[in-house]
């Protein structure tokens, strides 16, 4: 078919759970995991800041350090070689004292009989500090730091060689920096100035440079590292570990639901079964579980309307045919006699088939208007008496039946229902009864109350019902003709519309022998007791039972 160019654009359809619902649900648990991860992750690059930080605050005690012994050689001048050989300073500290002149004065480092440091050759390191130092590389890397300068030893150690020597020289202010070696070791430095006495020119100064190896910093911040990144590693492992067992009992119950759905929606297979996952009390279980009610729900109605489209040929066949023959026979009948017979013939048939489409129709909306009924609170007994009064009036109550009604007083016997429907319920028990109770016979409505129900009973003189047919008179089409009443002049749908109803309102409808014990047969309904407190306001919509009929609106 095609569309018209001036057709309205149809209406956008609401989107399934918008962009992500695009992505697979594994991977959105995966994600979800991940973010945590992520995050921890990004902590690990924090630690770079946490080394800055120690580095800084490693700076500032060298210059104090450093101002300290400016303060102590300025006081005993001539003598700051001796001093400085002999201070003893944390961490191995190295320091230098350059003349104003820029030439080294004295240097901590140079008493044989006093080693500051061992030599360790870095090609000889192990994995872990080699791993270590892979993993500073690349922290630098991720995190755009900007790399520290490289140091290596000047081949001529004079005050100019050392940018921060000169620099705190020149400006007279503190200077400090870091760098790092060809192996990845940080080394700190320090500068101050130190003005000499015997400087020729009063303004000229010298300065102190102090260097310190800052491993041990590295050190604690790598190992701070190392732990965070194992625990890093553990909660990936763990949350990857997690992910896929989400997967199993989520994605994949999940997939095997939507598969068993998309073949009962193309109906390829009659028997599909839907996994009802007995074990889970989750919502997992329960989403199948529905899934599978429902889908058993679903084929019921199906056969159902299978079934009721077949009764429904079956029971318009019968007439049509005699109608068939009716009018076939007409023409080769010469005798007005046998015309008249043909056309009360054909007049019955028409009027069963009317019949039978009138009862069709109403069964096969019933299950429909069910759904959009509106209960309301009704007193049973004014609604039992108001019909009674109105039936008396109208054959074959007017004179060949007597009808006899034991109500409770106003107000005793209430239910959520609707009037209309329930009208409908006792005029096809009451029909039904008229049809088997014999000439000025009894028909007796008795209505009770007893153990929060109310109990609607008809009791007829009739014929009585087997017991062995007490649930088959109510299927649909099933009819059992009293004696003296042609065939056709019932569809078989009343009962069967009457216990609809009355499953609607949650009640039930069956059918016993009468109490008294004598011949007939007794019709109850039973319905939930209501009280005028706990009514309420009217409900939505009373609930479809389970009719049997199976015929959608």
């Amino acid at each position: 078919m095609r569309e018209r160019a001036d057709a309205p654009p149809a209406p956008p359809g609401p989107k399934a759970g918008g962009a992500s619902g695009r992505r697979s649900l594994a991977l959105r648990i995966l994600l979800v995991n991940l973010v945590a991860l992520v995050g921890f992750a990004i902590g690990v690059f924090y630690l770079d800041s946490y080394r800055e930080r120690l580095l800084a605050t490693r700076q500032a005690e060298m210059v104090a350090q450093g101002q300290i012994i400016a303060h102590l050689l300025a006081g005993e001048p001539g003598r700051e070689a001796e001093r400085i050989a002999r201070l003893a300073l944390p961490r191995g500290t190295r320091v230098r004292l350059y003349g104003p002149d820029g030439a080294l004065l004295a240097d901590n480092w140079r008493d044989p009989a006093m080693p500051r440091f061992v030599l360790e050759d870095p090609t000889t390191a192990g994995f872990r500090r080699q791993s270590a130092r892979t993993l500073d590389r690349f922290i630098e890397i991720a995190s755009f730091g900007a790399r520290l300068p490289l140091w290596e030893e000047p081949a001529v150690d004079r005050l100019e060689s050392w940018p921060e020597a000169r620099a705190a020289a020149r400006s007279g202010e503190p200077q400090s920096s870091a760098r790092r070696t060809a192996d990845g070791a940080v080394v700190l430095f320090a500068a101050v100035p130190q003005r000499s006495p015997q400087a020729e020119i009063p303004s000229a100064s010298g300065a102190i440079l102090l260097m310190a190896n800052a491993g041990d910093l590295v050190e604690q911040v790598r190992q701070e590292r190392e732990q965070t990144f194992k625990l890093f590693l553990a909660l990936l492992a763990a949350s990857l570990l997690l992910s896929v067992y989400l997967a199993r009992t989520i994605v994949r119950p999940l997939g095997e639901l939507a598969l068993a759905a998309s073949r009962v929606r193309r109906g390829r297979d009659r028997d599909v079964e839907i996994p009802r996952y007995p074990g889970r009390r989750d919502e997992i279980g329960r989403l199948a579980r529905a899934l599978a009610d429902m889908t058993a729900a679903l084929r019921q109605r199906i056969d159902a309307t299978e079934s009721f489209a077949a009764d429904v040929a079956h029971e318009l066949k019968n007439p049509l045919a005699s109608l068939r023959s009716a009018v076939e026979a007409l023409g080769s009948v010469r005798r007005s006699e046998d015309r008249d017979r043909l056309f009360a013939l054909i007049a019955a048939d028409v009027e069963r088939i009317d019949r039978l489409i009138l009862d069709i129709s109403a069964a096969s909306r019933l299950d429909a208007e069910l759904t959009r009924i509106e209960p309301a609170l009704v007193d049973l007994g004014v609604f039992v008496r108001d019909m009674a009064r109105a039936l008396m009036l109208v054959p074959p109550w007017s004179g060949r039946l007597r009808l006899v009604v034991d109500a409770p007083l106003e107000g005793e016997a209430l239910a959520m229902a609707e009037r209309g429907r329930l009208e409908q319920v006792l005029a096809n028990l009451l029909d039904n009864a008229a049809s088997f109770s014999p000439e000025g016979g009894t028909v007796r409505i008795t209505l009770a109350c007893s153990a929060g129900r109310v109990r609607l009973s008809v009791e007829d003189e009739g014929p009585g019902v087997d017991p062995r047919y007490a649930e088959t008179i109510f299927e649909r089409f099933y009819t059992e003709r009293p004696e003296g009443e042609s065939y056709g002049t019932h569809s078989g749908l009343g009962l069967s519309i009457a216990r609809s109803i009355v499953e609607a309102f949650d009640g039930r409808l069956f059918v016993t022998a009468r109490p008294d014990g004598r011949r007939g047969a007794c019709f109850v309904v039973e319905l939930p007791h209501a009280s005028r407190a706990a009514a309420g306001p009217p409900g939505k919509g009373a609930r479809a039972a389970a009719s049997g009929l199976g015929v959608a609106a």
